[in-house]
């Protein structure tokens, strides 16, 4: 088995908890107007690895990942679950803490072996970081030229599996950011019992010279980065939305 990876991240601090080993791998459907990795779109690109050398390149640092461990990231890396599980199989073994992130894209209920797959994924995955593009289904496919009602099917299902989540949502200017949106999508995530952390980010232009080099044209030119003290405004309407959720959620149970 070998995955097509696009690199190796060897000191990742913002990937998971700790200190971690990041496989970025190759290929993605998304085409988000906000990407910052167009590099890892085509399919056929990156380099050829195996699991085991992955994990051998993993095992020369291993003792800095004390409290970290190994996340899949891209690109989608749900792209290549065949690849992952032979991977994640190897930390499981080692007891090497896992997460992926990943937009769930792939995810398509009434696919019964994909389905299989990723039930055996998450028996070795730890942690899943989920990355909702947009919460509304028409601003999503505008932002990403696909729709998100498998995405959020995903995260049914995580939550089904008990699997714990950190969700992510980058906040863009005059595209992601929009209160009534932000507060659907708190209220969305809030009927789920395995949300461990909420992580509004804010976006930013440094990806913009790889469209330059790639000869890709950039939908956002000129949009400014979005600033950090708003962003910290827009996670408080995020979390208003699950409050009000799960208060709902509780007046019912009662």
């Amino acid at each position: 088995m070998q995955g097509r990876i696009h690199s190796i991240e060897s000191f990742g601090t913002v990937d998971g908890p700790g200190t971690r080993f990041v496989v970025f791998l190759q290929g993605c459907p998304m085409r988000c107007a906000y990407c910052h990795n167009p590099d890892t779109w085509a399919m056929n690109a990156g380099t050829l690895m195996e699991p085991e050398e992955i994990f051998e390149q993993y095992n020369r640092n291993k003792g800095f990942y004390k409290g970290g461990g190994i996340t899949a990231t891209g690109g989608e890396p749900l792209m290549q679950v065949d690849f992952l599980i032979e991977l994640f199989t190897l930390a499981h073994q080692e007891k090497v803490h896992t997460c992926i992130d990943t937009s769930g894209i792939v995810f398509k209920p009434e696919n019964t072996e994909l389905i299989k797959k990723l039930d055996k994924l998450m028996q070795l995955t730890d942690l899943v970081m989920l990355d909702i593009k947009h919460i509304d289904p028409d601003r999503h496919k505008d932002i990403t030229s696909q729709p998100n009602d498998g995405i959020l099917a995903f995260a049914a299902y995580l939550d089904k599996k008990g699997i714990d989540v950190w969700i992510r949502h980058v906040v863009v200017p005059g595209l992601t950011d929009d209160d009534l949106y932000l507060f659907d999508l708190g209220y969305f995530i809030g009927q789920f019992s395995n949300i461990k952390a909420l992580d509004i980010l804010p976006y930013h232009t440094m990806g913009t010279v790889k469209y330059k080099n790639l000869g890709f044209s950039y939908r956002l030119e000129g949009t400014p980065a979005m600033n950090t003290q708003t962003t910290v405004e827009k996670k408080q309407i995020v979390i208003k939305g699950i409050r009000e959720r799960r208060s709902e959620t509780m007046k019912t149970e009662l």
